[in-house]
């Protein structure tokens, strides 16, 4: 089916109200900006029926021990949180900077990760929609390191070209997620360092891992890649901790695929162990996970027909 045509003047004109709001928020005193997060979390519980029933199944697999009190204290601490964080990216290019990044970030088991970064050898960086995945990004860029990162172009394409000033401001740069497999490619045989989120629902044809206890279905691409190009893979988080604007770049896991050359289910048992080590990630701070996305929409078809029956 053809995508309707983009009408110019709604994407110029939600570009602009975007660019008030940054601005307006910037120009804020730094609790004031805070504070008003606090409000957009309270609304957005209450008017997001949709996205806050979705979270709170979600929670409900994950910690079948908690009450329905403890889960809905989580789901409003999601959206807090996620409030929370489009503040403070409004306000990162602001406030870090070379000389001060250690101000707001502080790297946890990192020696992994600088080795790979100064190694010659191709690495993948994997994350999840959890803590301030932004954050590592632009703290390695602003202290020298040259990576990539892959991400979906936005539909509109003046939020896109905005978004991508800001990702690519120290030093990073953005790989369209769809349409630059031979750009991939090719960092990745040049030795390059490559992010990307892997907690997307893959479909019906994704490779099926556990994940929180449910099956979730996961894009093979991650494990065939470094296969392919004997990339390790080094498993990431960026909790905050303490205030906002105070976090923690965690090295969770370093997996080799050379570990995996000789079984035939390398694939499917790469894909978990990184699954495994976000979740561990994701437990220590379980309201800074995206739980408001369907990340379980996808199952085997078994289950589907048992579920039917």
């Amino acid at each position: 089916m053809a995508r309707k045509p983009r009408k110019q003047h709604v994407d110029f004109a939600v570009y602009l109200a975007v660019r008030v709001l940054v601005c307006v928020v910037q120009a804020m005193p730094t609790a004031w900006a805070f504070a008003f997060a606090e409000f957009l979390a309270a609304v957005a519980y209450r008017v997001d029926k949709r996205h806050r029933t979705v979270a709170a199944e979600n929670l409900r697999f994950a910690f079948p021990e908690r009450s329905p009190k403890e889960i809905d204290k989580l789901v409003r601490g999601c959206y807090r949180h996620f409030c929370t964080l489009l503040i403070e990216i409004i306000l990162l290019p602001r406030k870090l900077r070379v000389h001060n990044w250690r101000q707001y970030a502080t790297l946890v088991g990192h020696g992994p990760v600088l080795s790979g970064l100064l190694d010659k050898k191709p690495m993948l960086i994997v994350t999840a929609h959890f803590g301030n995945w932004e954050m590592a990004g632009y703290v390695l860029g602003a202290v020298g390191f040259r990576t990539h990162a892959i991400a979906r172009v936005l539909d509109n394409p003046y939020l896109e070209h905005f978004l991508l000033r800001f990702r690519q401001a120290t030093g990073q740069t953005i790989i369209a997620k769809k349409d630059d497999f031979d750009r991939l490619t090719a960092v990745l045989a040049a030795g390059g360092k490559i992010a990307t989120l892997a907690d997307q629902d893959a479909g019906p044809k994704g490779v099926f891992v556990d994940f929180f206890g449910r099956p979730a279905s996961a894009h093979k691409a991650v494990a065939m890649m470094a296969m392919a190009y004997g990339a390790k893979i080094v498993v990431v988080g960026t909790p905050r901790v303490g205030g906002p604007l105070r976090y923690e770049v965690v090295c969770e896991d370093v997996i080799d695929p050379d570990e995996y050359a000789d079984r035939p289910d390398a694939v499917k048992a790469i894909t978990q162990r990184y699954h495994a080590a976000l979740e561990r990630l994701i437990r220590k701070h379980p309201e800074q996970y995206f739980w408001l996305h369907r990340r379980w929409k996808s199952q085997p078809a078994a289950r589907k027909a048992k579920k039917a029956a």
